[in-house]
């Protein structure tokens, strides 16, 4: 049976926005840590970020150019230093937020560096700059490339902090729970928008679940609707309203004073322990189907539980 394909209009790429070619292992040669691409005799000029290991065997060779004007080339290959950590009993939950980035069920709260706020004058000035030039001229060129420069900096600046706190909570922990949170429904809130894409939840658990993997560690994610803030982590009780402005409540029911986030962490631990251990639902109230895994019917839109 031949299937008809529907042809679409091509995505044109704009002429400065970069672009990257991938090598395979025929199309390259990899010796003393320097890389030859075919038809060059000689080597790239390569600054390495890291210490290549001696028995490094590259399958496949990356170059991307960068809009701000920076060559990148990544290499794929499998690092025999990678190990497991010795095993620990420590396990921790993590709620992830905007005034503090991480917040975990130990109570540790690490403050939101706010990368974006950092340079958004120079950044500002720079864009101002860029709208009056003529387009197509070189002097807008040179604003574009400090603009770009300026974004990458504020990148970088950024996946290195992320970098040194997930690998910190990586070597201290043997198990980490968070949340299944839907970021690019949430960036939708026009309010909220820059705050939540400043601090890249999804890169922090992409991050985690990778280094997890690799240091042999447990990663659990459990369902965005489980009611992590309302729900008391002392007697369990889940109050019918978590509006965000409140930040600190006591439950009714036990009269414990709860801190909003540091609550939210201990009830995602405890929701990833009950799954890892002896496979519990962590929601009272969602169907057999969807317990044993079935995907949830596609309707009417549900409302998040703050």
């Amino acid at each position: 049976m031949q299937v008809k394909r529907r042809l679409a209009y091509p995505n044109f790429k704009k002429k400065h926005q970069g672009g990257s070619a991938e090598f395979t292992k025929s199309a390259f040669k990899f010796k003393d840590k320097q890389i030859y691409l075919a038809k060059c005799t000689e080597p790239l000029p390569i600054r390495w970020s890291r210490q290549i290991p001696e028995a490094c065997d590259p399958s496949t060779v990356t170059v991307r150019l960068h809009p701000s004007g920076r060559w990148h080339i990544s290499i794929r290959f499998d690092d025999p230093t990678i190990k497991p950590l010795p095993v620990t009993d420590k396990a921790i939950g993590i709620d992830l937020g905007i005034s503090s980035l991480v917040i975990t069920s130990d109570g540790d709260k690490v403050s939101n560096p706010k990368h974006f706020k950092k340079h958004y004058r120079r950044l500002r000035k720079a864009q101002k700059s860029l709208s009056r030039k003529q387009k197509g001229s070189k002097n807008r060129e040179k604003a574009r490339i400090k603009v770009a420069r300026i974004h990458a900096q504020i990148t970088d600046s950024r996946k290195d902090h992320l970098h040194k706190l997930t690998t910190q909570l990586v070597r201290e922990n043997q198990t980490i729970v968070v949340e299944n949170l839907a970021v690019k429904n949430m960036v939708k809130n026009p309010k909220l928008s820059q705050a939540i894409s400043d601090v890249s939840w999804g890169e922090i658990t992409r991050q985690l679940a990778y280094k997890c993997r690799w240091y042999g560690r447990n990663y659990i994610e459990i369902d965005r609707w489980f009611p992590s803030s309302k729900r008391c982590s002392n007697c369990g009780y889940i109050a019918e309203k978590m509006p965000l402005n409140v930040r600190e409540w006591d439950c009714p029911d036990c009269g414990t004073h709860h801190d909003r986030d540091i609550n939210a962490s201990k009830n995602i631990l405890a929701a990833g322990l009950a799954v890892s251990v002896c496979r519990a639902t962590i929601r009272p109230e969602q169907s057999k189907s969807v317990k044993a895994g079935a995907e949830p019917r596609k309707g009417k839109k549900q409302k998040p539980k703050s």
